[in-house]
């Protein structure tokens, strides 16, 4: 197959060569390999090197470790002048070797591993190169008042991973530069702005949409799986606990923090807080609102969550339904880049990570065989 996927030419396209070759295998009624490729594949055959795309600006707006890591895929995935091509990143200078040190964050990172390839740097210019790809470092406090068409960047998507705003009013701040056409919030919104689950609810970003947040990182584990379960047993109601790693806005050591308890030290305890996955499924997932409620204990780790449902269904089904149905989901569904599934009982918290990985989280699902209601609460 990948001998013939070859001499067809193909133009850009993410292709699942397991899926062709079982469809091939059910559904070829007796066509060649090549005849049945090219009518599955017609749009794409012969169009190599014909892209159309156009290339679209990035600027990150932070570099902490969301920034980071955004930046390693960026970079990763950069070719051929299409698609998101990373131009830029905003941050406050911290030092007289700022430059330096911020480049030392992207290529060592105690947790995801070192930079695959090489780093330079421009102090004279504030340029950070990264295997060929310039990023302008653009020193600011200010998000309304920079003018990145100076740097040549245009009709940008500016990515804000520093929390700092969360609602369409702070965010829009960054309407107000010179060269920013959208937003893109990596971590919950508030009040009315959109909340992104892709897979979910992508579908629902309409052109007028300057400013879209792209949820929390266990609101996109957990809300893939609540779809799924909901689609097929229905759910009354459940609780969401989430054992998630610390994170930098808890003290290492004891010490005063604003928040109850996370003032305590990270390195050394649980601590219990609170999440608000459970009411942000809603966002994408509006036939959950009302259903589900959540809690989270930090725990001294450094990477890697475990999000555990215990869920009330309206349909009752059995350990193994569900096992299947979601693995089910995982290779055959339009969920099947949401929903990973593994069954074995030696997995722990580092046996998905790896170097080139967002934060990666596992979940399990607990359930009870619930009658469907009858007007009266089930024992």
């Amino acid at each position: 197959m990948l001998n013939t996927l070859a001499q067809l030419k193909l133009g850009s396209a993410a292709i699942d060569i397991a899926r062709l070759n079982q469809k091939f295998k059910e559904e070829g009624n007796g066509a060649t390999l090549e005849e049945f490729l090219r009518a599955e594949l017609t749009e794409i055959v012969g169009k190599s090197g014909g892209d159309d795309r156009t290339s679209t600006d990035v600027v990150l707006y932070g570099f902490g470790r969301i920034g980071r890591l955004l930046a390693r895929l960026l970079i990763e995935k950069t070719g051929g002048g299409h698609g998101l091509r990373l131009r830029a990143i905003v941050v406050r200078r911290g030092s007289d070797n700022d430059l330096a040190k911020r480049a030392s964050l992207l290529r060592r990172d105690s947790v995801h591993g070192s930079f695959e390839g090489t780093i330079r740097i421009n102090e004279n210019a504030d340029i950070i190169t990264a295997n060929g790809v310039q990023v302008q470092v653009i020193y600011s406090d200010n998000p309304a008042t920079i003018d990145y068409t100076a740097y040549g960047i245009t009709n940008a998507l500016l990515v804000d991973n520093t929390g700092r705003w969360r609602d369409a009013e702070g965010l829009s701040q960054h309407l107000q530069s010179k060269g920013i056409a959208r937003v893109l919030l990596t971590a919950p919104g508030k009040s009315q702005l959109k909340n992104i689950v892709h897979g979910i609810n992508h579908g629902t970003i309409e052109d007028t949409d300057q400013i879209v947040s792209a949820a929390s990182c266990t609101t996109n584990a957990i809300t893939p799986v609540l779809k799924a379960i909901n689609d097929r047993f229905g759910v009354i109601h459940g609780h969401v606990e989430t054992v998630h790693s610390f994170t930098n806005d808890q003290n290492l050591i004891d010490n005063f923090h604003k928040g109850d308890r996370r003032g305590r030290s990270a390195a050394l305890n649980m601590v219990i807080t609170e999440t608000g996955a459970a009411q942000a499924v809603a966002k994408p997932l509006p036939e959950l609102l009302g259903k589900l409620t959540g809690s989270s204990i930090r725990v001294p780790t450094p990477d890697v969550s475990l999000a555990i449902l215990n869920l009330s269904l309206q349909n009752g089904t059995t350990k193994d339904e569900v096992n299947n149905y979601l693995r089910e989901m995982s290779l055959h569904s339009d969920l099947r880049k949401q929903i990973d599934y593994i069954d074995s009982p030696e997995v722990v918290s580092t046996s998905g990570t790896t170097t080139s990985s967002v934060t990666a989280v596992r979940w399990s699902v607990s359930w009870r065989r619930w009658p469907a209601l009858t007007g009266r609460r089930s024992p």
